[in-house]
């Protein structure tokens, strides 16, 4: 029996589109609107729904993320509220969710409790971005040991082996970014992301997920001729932070994800 993102990536190649993966952070502008915004991102016709854990000290997180993780935090937002967000829409919400943190405040909840929480709330994969490949044995373990799929990031700098460790561990499929530095909407896709992604294949049996930088739909039918799905995260992260006040907040979000499901297919 294939898991939700096993099922979702088949149903993508089924279908023979590319699919989108939309990131948003939990708990903007407050826990209470994010889960009509995530309600509005999966209405839109997102594949695969990534939800990050607003984090004081990111690495990767570019201005927009950052300000969305300040604004969360400033809300009240915690690990433990967004993994309570999911367990109250879930039944609401058809994609996969995915967690997106980084692995401080995994390791500050406990590993064994935030595996086991996870699973009962109905998260389907987690992305621990700065959880390092050669000591993420033991946390893919109990990710796995509690049916979550563990996802790993490649980059433009990862090496074949570090690619087929990657692939081994993981599961659902694996994130390449783009390009180096950090996450923020960008006019163009990287010029060699094709490049990245081919190289990727000979290392990796995954789907591959390509993000940082993809904002439109040109982008995403762009990365559709080589990657299975598109990443958009800052370009909704600025919705939500421009209507965010707005009682129209979740039409504007939901209309903004058909745009990009819509025109990517175009």
């Amino acid at each position: 029996m294939s898991t939700p993102l096993e099922g979702a990536f088949a149903s993508m190649k089924a279908e023979r589109r590319t699919g989108l993966v939309a990131f948003v952070s939990g708990g903007d502008p407050t826990l209470e609107r994010s889960a009509d915004v995530i309600r509005a991102i999966d209405e839109g016709g997102a594949d695969v729904i990534e939800i990050g854990v607003p984090f004081s000290d990111p690495l990767a997180d570019g201005p927009e993320i950052q300000r969305s993780s300040e604004r969360a935090l400033r809300a009240g937002a915690t690990l433990r509220g967004v993994l309570d967000l999911v367990g109250d829409l879930r039944k609401d919400v058809a994609a996969p969710l995915v967690l997106f943190s980084y692995a401080n405040p995994v390791v500050r909840f406990g590993v064994e409790a935030f595996a086991a929480r996870a699973a009962e709330v109905g998260v389907d994969g987690v992305l621990l971005l700065d959880l390092p490949l050669e000591e993420a044995g033991p946390t893919r373990d109990v990710l796995v040991g509690r049916g979550l799929a563990p996802i790993f990031l490649v980059s433009p700098t990862t090496t074949g082996a570090r690619v087929r460790k990657a692939n081994d561990l993981g599961k659902g499929f694996l994130y390449a970014i783009s390009r180096l530095g950090v996450t923020g909407a960008r006019d163009q896709v990287a010029g060699d992301a094709r490049a990245l992604v081919d190289r990727l294949r000979q290392d990796a049996t995954l789907p591959i997920a390509l993000g940082f930088g993809l904002s439109r739909p040109e982008h995403i039918r762009d990365v559709g001729k080589y990657a299975d799905a598109a990443v958009v995260g800052s370009a909704l992260v600025a919705q939500v932070a421009r209507y965010g006040q707005s009682p129209a907040l979740a039409d504007e979000v939901r209309g903004f994800v058909r745009w990009l499901r819509e025109g990517a297919s175009a």
